[in-house]
């Protein structure tokens, strides 16, 4: 029996990885624009190696990127000004593209209905994910004793252990929670080791689950399909 459903925030309940490209490029432009003289995709793809090496949740992506590009600031006569106008620019897109998959409310509610516990099972630090689930408006769907990210719990993807924590949690055995993600790698793989019920939500996501040596017990190409395996179900008792 079936008694909850938790999710994976990025490039599962809205397209991250769209939506980081389209904020790094409107800061590229915006930092040429306040006055770094180098062509835009130089400036670009000098990002991209930066956000590679130190990660994406690395806080001082813009400072590194003029250090690299412009040492002794001779292309660029007032740094902070250009890092501020970075910085800006990737936010004002923040708060103006940021939503989630248009089918994604419907599934949550669905889910909601049929008695589920429903939360959220994310990789990333704490303050950055909790702030997407405010800022996608779907907060309110997710109980908030069932939202677990990594920093929080101490432990990363893909280790199973962070599942298994969840669980443990919630109250309820592995057998009994269903995991929705986009990555076959950090989200199908360790989830379905536990023996819980796993789904990939492959539209948005950068992997391919064949050829994996775990695959999905589901796959689905939007929350369409999702919501109607979710009203599937046997109602909790």
């Amino acid at each position: 029996m079936i008694k909850a459903i938790l999710f994976d925030i990025d490039d599962t309940l809205f397209p991250t990885t769209a939506f980081a490209l389209e904020a790094r490029k409107a800061a590229v432009r915006a930092m040429v624009a306040a006055g770094l003289d180098f062509p835009e995709d130089v400036v670009f793809d000098e990002l991209l190696e930066v956000i590679a090496e130190f990660s994406s949740n690395y806080a001082q992506h813009f400072n590194k990127l003029i250090e690299r590009l412009d040492p002794h600031h001779e292309r660029c006569r007032n740094a902070d000004l250009v890092i501020a106008a970075g910085v800006s620019a990737y936010h004002d897109t923040k708060f103006r593209s940021l939503a989630p998959f248009k089918d994604v409310p419907a599934a949550l509610r669905a889910a909601r209905e049929k008695g589920l516990v429903v939360g959220v099972l994310s990789h990333g630090w704490t303050s950055k994910q909790a702030e997407k689930l405010v800022r996608l408006g779907l907060a309110q769907h997710f109980d908030p004793d069932a939202i677990f990210i990594s920093e929080q719990i101490g432990i990363n993807k893909p280790n199973p252990k962070l599942y298994q924590r969840a669980c443990e949690r919630l109250g309820l055995d592995p057998t009994e929670v269903i995991y929705v993600g986009d990555n076959p790698a950090h989200d199908v793989m360790p989830a379905k080791s536990l023996g819980m019920t796993t789904v990939w939500a492959r539209r948005a996501s950068r992997w391919n689950v064949s050829g994996e040596a775990v695959e999905a017990d589901h796959v689905i190409d939007d929350f369409e399909q999702l919501r109607e395996l979710i009203e599937a179900l046997p109602t909790p008792h």
